[in-house]
């Protein structure tokens, strides 16, 4: 299994780390250790982490700063991928953020948290609005083309994306990166697994591990075909769903998130199984199960 690829033009380690975690409760205000924090982000660049991905809203400035005061002066090959589109509000509640004013203010604001010149890879998260608020997404992602143009971002990415509106956005603009949440307990992306595939663009699954709804960890550990393999590889329920998506498609990249390093480094180490065929055939029923149900 390859452990690099690339974004865009950009090479870059398929095993990131996704920095969401580092805030407080409900992604809001500070955490309760920030030096653990900053302690996590470094050790993750010692362990080869060169793609952290983060947002401004996230705190917000929380992790922006946790990542600055860690990190900063970054090394040459570490890229920095945000997103925009949102919002918090005073009580920490998620809004929508999408218009061109709005997406200009959130990249110069994840500049300015950052202290870079420029953002290797800028998503576009996009949140659900009624129709009569919603702002068109030709107009969105013109926003950010101009940015583009302008030298405030290399890359653009959607978060959060249908298929339809992903074949909408590439008659407009090269689209670097998919970012929605799948995992081998979450197959609803399948399709746009092999849209991505198709068109050499780049996956990033969050909620790698099954989000909160699926199931998470805990789900993991009670699959009996993810233990029997964990068994058979000598690892972790998460570590093979972790080396599941690796081995799923050459270009998806990962950012498992944690406050641990003791976490980090478990995840760090799935780069280093090598599932078989007679392993991803037992590990395949487990989604295929579940989409059917779906």
């Amino acid at each position: 299994m390859n452990i690099t690829t690339v974004l865009g033009d950009k090479p870059v380690n398929r095993m990131g780390y996704g920095a969401m975690q580092l805030a407080g409760p409900g992604v809001f205000g500070p955490p309760r250790d920030p030096a653990a924090a900053r302690a996590v982000l470094r050790r993750a660049v010692e362990l080869g982490v060169d793609h952290i991905d983060t947002a401004q809203y996230y705190g917000p400035d929380v992790v922006n700063d946790l990542i600055r005061d860690a990190l900063h002066p970054y090394p040459a090959n570490l890229k920095l991928v945000t997103k925009v589109g949102a919002r918090r509000d005073r009580a920490g509640k998620v809004l929508p953020a999408q218009r061109p004013d709005e997406l200009r203010e959130g990249v110069e604001e994840n500049l300015r948290s950052l202290r870079v010149e420029r953002l290797d890879l800028v998503n576009l998260r996009l949140v659900q609005t009624a129709d009569e608020v919603a702002i068109p997404l030709e107009a969105q992602l013109s926003a950010l083309e101009d940015m583009r143009q302008e030298g405030k971002l290399d890359l653009i990415g959607l978060s959060n994306v249908g298929q339809g509106e992903l074949q909408v956005a590439l008659e407009f603009v090269d689209v670097a990166e998919i970012q929605n949440g799948y995992s081998i307990i979450d197959r609803q992306d399948d399709e746009m697994v092999e849209f991505a595939r198709a068109r050499e663009i780049a996956f990033v699954p969050f909620f790698p591990l099954g989000s909160a709804f699926a199931g998470g960890p805990a789900r993991l550990a009670g699959e009996a075909a993810i233990v029997k393999v964990a068994e058979k590889q000598g690892a972790t329920p998460t570590q093979i769903a972790l080396a599941w998506l690796l081995a799923r498609y050459d270009r998806m990249l990962l950012i498992p998130g944690t406050g641990s390093i003791a976490h980090l480094e478990e995840n760090m180490a799935a780069l280093e199984i090598d599932l078989d065929a007679a392993d991803l055939a037992v590990l395949d029923r487990v989604g295929q199960r579940d989409g059917a149900a779906r």
